[in-house]
């Protein structure tokens, strides 16, 4: 079973990414995607950082060189890909193309990291998925296939990353060090690109946001990118990434009861039935015991288990 510290932090990852994403359609409404991906990031940073000197953790990480620069293809890489994707395609076909990560990282997982990935637990992915994809999907949304693709190429960055992090991660000594780290190198190439697609005559640095605006990127990228990444690389340490896949299953729940309260949406009897299937699927695998050699840290190539006994003093 997934302990309870590392399901705590899933969750709230998961609850980070949900609530992010109602938050960034407010500002993603009057700010281009790629100047909004910058503003994030860079609101990322500066929450990091202070955690960081309020806890007196160092700014430089002790990690493999790898394990930051990843930052580059997620949440660089990946984000940019799929706001571009999003600008030709609506909103629920994008949710819905996301809802297949959960499956890539389960096969990766097993193909890559040796992991256990049992029968039973691809069954309940794939019905996860398919509850999520309920959720979110809206038959009057459309989209183009340059569209889709970018979209799915963003979702293979997410799913090469959480497998690529989850090898290094234990080898780092911060978990914080590690987000920020990536989120630096991430910062670096959002603003590459949005030069690039301002010198090419794509505006994308022009911009005059409402307060409101302003708010919601400041906000989203406090929870999006510093909240989710850090909470999420932080059970990403001792759970198996084909486990870790919990967080995505809960993040289009978390989105529609922020939509619902927030926005005031109203969810139809099919979406009902997808949030029935997504929680019962999130429970069932919660409940699943730990393969032998995957708890913990253990079993990738070696590495001996993640301690915990300073879990209260820094429990990421």
């Amino acid at each position: 079973m997934i302990r309870p510290p590392d399901l705590a932090r899933l969750t709230l990852a998961a609850a980070c990414w949900g609530l992010g994403t109602v938050i960034s359609k407010r500002a993603v409404a009057e700010i281009p995607p790629l100047t909004l991906l910058a503003i994030q990031l860079a609101v990322s940073l500066a929450v990091l950082a202070l955690l960081m000197r309020l806890r007196g953790v160092s700014v430089r990480a002790e990690a493999p060189a790898l394990l930051g620069r990843l930052g580059v293809l997620n949440p660089g890489a990946a984000y940019a890909l799929s706001l571009l994707g999003l600008a030709t395609i609506s909103a629920s076909v994008s949710v819905t193309l996301w809802a297949i990560e959960p499956l890539l990282i389960v096969l990766l997982a097993g193909w890559l990291l040796h992991e256990q990935v049992s029968r039973r637990l691809i069954l309940l992915t794939i019905a996860a998925v398919g509850g999520m994809i309920a959720v979110a999907y809206d038959p009057s949304g459309a989209g183009t296939i340059i569209g889709v693709g970018l979209t799915l190429a963003g979702v293979g960055c997410c799913a090469v990353y959480s497998i690529v992090a989850r090898r290094w991660l234990p080898e780092a000594e911060s978990t914080t060090q590690v987000v920020f780290v990536q989120q630096a190198y991430a910062l670096g190439f959002a603003l590459v690109v949005a030069l690039a697609v301002l010198l090419l005559g794509g505006g994308a640095l022009r911009v005059t946001p409402s307060l409101t605006a302003a708010g919601s990127a400041v906000g989203s990228g406090a929870l999006y990118y510093a909240g989710a990444y850090w909470f999420y690389l932080g059970a990403l340490r001792n759970v198996p990434a084909s486990r870790a896949v919990v967080s995505f299953y809960l993040i289009p729940i978390v989105g529609v009861a922020s939509s619902i309260i927030l926005l005031g949406e109203r969810l139809q009897p099919w979406q009902w039935l997808g949030v029935a299937i997504v929680v019962g699927a999130t429970l069932a695998t919660v409940g699943q015991p730990e393969p032998a050699g995957s708890a913990t840290g253990a079993g990738l190539d070696g590495l001996p288990p993640r301690l915990h006994e300073d879990e209260l003093a820094d429990p990421l």
